[in-house]
């Protein structure tokens, strides 16, 4: 069959609603947690990352979906839909495999550097894999279309990027939001790369 501006628009509008399906998904699995810690008096975030030690490994997959706090999961929940939306332009697929890759290295790289005795919850690792992602995709895949959707995001979320620095404040984990940045950086380049093949 032929394609038509008809077809396009609905196949666009398809992938739209797609789309907002995931993010919904994902925002409402993040507040039906929230909402189960809340109720446990957050005794769940004791299962955040904890660094170097043996049990605070399991944080590495539990604590994207733990917040301290309800302010907490709403500001990580806008930052998933917004940027997830933009990661999504291209595939949806890329929104898990990138959020999968940055929750392994942001888990991973903060184990590993993160102050002592320290827990550390929240999605904000991988909300900063797709801020890396998506800045990066431009200058891996050199495409028109991916250099314009970096430069967009950049102008857009750029100032984010200050939230890698340990000065960014007490209480915020920075390492999270440093390795998640490489972690989406990666993924720009694991992807960009099947991309072109």
């Amino acid at each position: 069959m032929a394609d038509t501006p008809t077809r396009r628009a609905a196949a666009a509008l398809t992938a739209a609603q797609d789309g907002a399906r995931t993010l919904g998904s994902a925002v409402g699995v993040l507040a039906v947690v929230h909402a189960v810690n809340a109720v446990l008096a957050y005794s769940l975030t004791s299962f955040g990352i904890v660094p170097r030690s043996i049990q605070g490994l399991a944080g590495i997959v539990a604590a994207p979906f733990l917040h301290g706090s309800w302010g907490h999961l709403l500001v990580n929940s806008v930052s998933l839909v917004l940027l997830g939306a933009f990661t999504m332009v291209r595939r949806r697929s890329d929104f898990w495999t990138v959020g999968a890759i940055g929750a392994f290295v942001s888990g991973l790289g903060t184990w590993l550097i993160g102050a002592s005795g320290s827990v550390h919850v929240g999605a904000s690792g991988v909300i900063f894999a797709y801020l890396g992602f998506l800045m990066a995709r431009g200058w891996v895949e050199r495409s028109a279309g991916a250099i314009l959707l970096s430069v967009l995001v950049t102008w857009l979320f750029g100032g984010m990027v200050w939230g890698v620095l340990p000065t960014v404040g007490a209480g915020i984990s920075w390492e999270a939001h440093l390795f998640g940045f490489l972690g989406g950086i990666l993924a720009a380049r694991a992807l960009g790369s099947d991309s072109a093949s």
